[in-house]
């Protein structure tokens, strides 16, 4: 029976019973508590599906000519020329066949990619950590799996209820033959979303692409989203169309809030947001150039005398907003 085939029909069981027990859960909450075990399929081969179809008959046919005519070249008998190509080529799959054998890879991407996230949390330590790989199984039983070499898949309704969603993911490996692979994630909360999440790269550094990915994506700052400034809530509205809008003068961001029920933040609160960061809640700055009211521009890099200025004094043909309320 094909990989494929196999792996589906073992996997499938799996996901339809996450997903009805799931659907019997309260919506995905913050943190996202994900399932420890993250199921892979492989899928197709793209290296050799390239290597099958990348070139014309044509093409192939030339380059086989061609190679048989350097083993002439080289002194080889015509009798032996083309079992000698047919022995190659039955070793570079005996090979690959080799290397692609068994169900390691999808223990080596899922730890991989738990390791890339906990990196980048320790890199840039959000204050609080929205994204988690829940094990709501004992310990004991965790350490008996490890040491019989099993990975968590037992199912139970008790468990499932303190987890808000579960991750798979495929991989195949790359056209390029050059040991690279495409990776993709998918997430699938309780209320019915999915995210997915792609990379192509070597097996050892690919989850580190799509680690950052899924940390941006769930770690970055929400629109609309409510924050404490001292004695008073703020709550973050964004643009219309997109988290950050564009505007060509603080005058036009400044209608634009207004027509959406809103207003742009006011200096200070552009202070305090930046210094939340995006992983925290808040916005950064950055380099760019932001609306504030009355048609003037705040330019975080300008502070000497002020970063409040006129717009006449930038020459600004970009001006980033985003409304508050």
């Amino acid at each position: 029976m094909p990989l494929l085939s196999l792996t589906r029909r073992r996997i499938r069981p799996l996901f339809f019973l996450l997903l009805a027990l799931l659907g019997s859960s309260a919506q995905a909450a913050t943190p996202l508590s994900l399932w420890p075990t993250i199921p892979f399929i492989r899928g197709q081969d793209l290296c050799q599906f390239q290597e099958a179809y990348g070139k014309t008959r044509s093409e192939l046919a030339l380059e086989m000519t061609s190679q048989l005519k350097d083993l002439l070249d080289a002194g080889v008998k015509s009798g032996n020329a083309l079992p000698i190509l047919l022995a190659i080529d039955g070793l570079m799959d005996k090979n690959r066949g080799l290397a692609s054998a068994g169900f390691g890879m999808d223990v080596t991407l899922e730890a991989s990619l738990k390791a890339a996230l906990d990196g980048l949390y320790r890199e840039l330590n959000p204050k609080e950590r929205k994204l988690l790989f829940l094990n709501p199984a004992p310990l004991l039983d965790l350490l008996r799996d490890l040491r019989t070499q099993k990975r968590q898949g037992s199912l139970d309704l008790q468990q499932l209820s303190k987890i808000s969603g579960f991750a798979w993911g495929t991989y195949t490996y790359g056209p390029a033959c050059r040991g690279d692979i495409l990776v993709s994630i998918h997430i699938e909360l309780s209320g019915g979303t999915s995210h997915s999440f792609q990379a192509q790269g070597r097996p050892e550094t690919v989850m580190t692409s799509v680690a950052a990915q899924i940390f941006q994506y769930v770690q970055r700052t929400q629109f609309p989203s409510t924050v404490s400034m001292g004695k008073k809530l703020l709550t973050l509205v964004g643009a219309p169309g997109s988290p950050i809008g564009k505007a060509p003068s603080p005058t036009v961001a400044e209608s634009t809030c207004s027509a959406n029920r809103a207003r742009l933040p006011l200096f200070e609160e552009y202070e305090f947001l930046s210094s939340l960061g995006d992983w925290n809640g808040g916005v950064s700055m950055g380099h760019r150039l932001w609306a504030l009211a009355d048609g003037h521009i705040l330019a975080p890099d300008l502070r000497n005398p002020s970063p409040i200025r006129h717009p006449e004094d930038l020459n600004a043909k970009e001006i980033y907003f985003f409304c508050v309320k």
